[in-house]
């Protein structure tokens, strides 16, 4: 999968072939047949095991972080992924307009985001810091879309080495969370304890 990854993203996917793979990895066709059966086969393999990464670090169940804290920590790690793993998301988004297998994949890559936010932004709700009436689901679709298109934009389209950078990444990052965080009306909330806690903390040094 690692040497198919670099062929790919050296020839693109559709000028790449599968000896290619083989002398980079210095195999037989006929073992790379035991375990794919095509190109197809490789390139959801590769995408499966980057997602999978990614969602393994996703944000924590734990209810007791703070909700902004928990979505600046989603926003890092995806944006950190995506970041990494843009020649990935460039042959997917390539291959996908005319391929329907590697099509699935990706909305399957896609709706594995969106329902974890889905999850995240229902329990915001049931504790009472998102607004109940709103669908979680649609909401989750919005501001997913908003991450995943921009990146995308950045990284795939632009190639923009400006947020290729640590302070690049952070500046997004930031930037992002601050717009879920208003979406969400979270920050007027987050902005009112943040002034309790220091009343509290001015009243216990005096």
């Amino acid at each position: 999968m690692t040497a198919a990854r670099e062929v790919f993203a050296e020839h693109g996917y559709f000028n790449s072939r599968l000896t290619d793979i083989t002398d980079r990895v210095g195999c037989s066709s006929g073992t790379l047949y035991t375990y794919f059966r095509n190109r197809e086969d490789i390139l959801a393999a590769v995408i499966e095991h980057a997602q999978q990464t990614v969602l393994r670090t996703s944000h924590s169940s734990d209810t007791g972080i703070d909700p902004v804290e928990r979505i600046l920590h989603a926003n890092k790690e995806y944006i950190d992924s995506y970041c990494e793993n843009a020649d990935l998301m460039a042959v997917m988004e390539q291959v996908a307009h005319v391929d329907p297998s590697i099509k699935k994949v990706r909305r399957e890559r896609s709706n594995a985001f969106i329902a974890r936010n889905t999850r995240s932004i229902a329990k915001l709700q049931a504790r009472g810091f998102v607004n109940s009436t709103l669908d979680p689901q649609l909401v989750s679709k919005a501001l997913s879309s908003m991450v995943s298109r921009l990146c995308f934009n950045i990284y795939v389209d632009e190639k923009d080495p400006t947020y290729a950078t640590e302070e690049g990444r952070a500046e997004l990052i930031r930037t992002v969370s601050v717009l879920w965080t208003e979406a969400l009306g979270l920050s007027a909330q987050h902005d009112a304890q943040a002034s309790v806690s220091d009343d509290e903390d001015i009243r216990e040094q005096h």
